[in-house]
């Protein structure tokens, strides 16, 4: 795999392919929060059963603990507490301008080891081509970082996106992932977690 390091600046985002990935370095630490943004589009066709797709992510912190966080079983997770990261909804129509967005404290980035961000069909036939999902990694004052989905032809509910990786204990590597499984154990299992 391909590794690109850059400063992120102000401008239009990166797209990353699949066969690469991005250290997101910078020169001064990072504070706030870094916002994990998924949009996808509803079914057109007359008739066509509506896709419900959540925004989730596995995470180990480095005293390695592992959980999720989640709409499904109300795992929302806490900015504040561990596991650092929350979910802000849950949005059941893809219709919302804003989607569902994850946020990371990123005051926090040394206790974080490592986070999986995936999408779940939770209603709907799964049909990735048609939700064609993005999902954009947004910090204040620096570049977006967008994830678009290039692979479809599965009808797995579960797609591993992107996952950031710590690095120096003050930022994140990203690896686009994009790959499919039928459900949350098989993906726990091929990650490891």
């Amino acid at each position: 795999m391909a590794e690109n390091s850059i400063i992120l600046t102000k401008g239009e985002g990166i797209s990353l392919s699949k066969d690469s990935g991005l250290s997101l370095q910078k020169d001064d630490v990072y504070s706030g929060e870094l916002r994990i943004n998924l949009n996808w589009s509803q079914p057109t066709a007359p008739g066509a059963p509506g896709i419900d797709l959540d925004l989730c992510c596995l995470f180990e912190l480095q005293d390695g603990s592992c959980g999720s966080v989640q709409a499904l079983g109300n795992f929302f997770g806490s900015l504040t507490q561990p596991p650092y990261i929350s979910l802000d909804g849950d949005d059941r129509t893809g219709e919302s301008d804003g989607g569902e967005n994850l946020r990371l404290n990123m005051e926090k980035v040394s206790f974080i080891k490592r986070l999986l961000v995936f999408a779940y069909i939770y209603e709907g036939t799964p049909d990735w081509k048609t939700a064609n999902p993005v999902v954009t990694l947004t910090c204040p004052g620096h570049r977006d970082v967008i994830v678009k989905m290039d692979e479809y032809g599965q009808t797995e509910r579960a797609c591993a996106i992107a996952l950031l990786e710590n690095h120096g204990n003050v930022t994140f590597r990203v690896r686009k992932e994009i790959k499919f499984f039928p459900g949350h154990i098989a993906m726990d299992e091929y990650y490891h977690w």
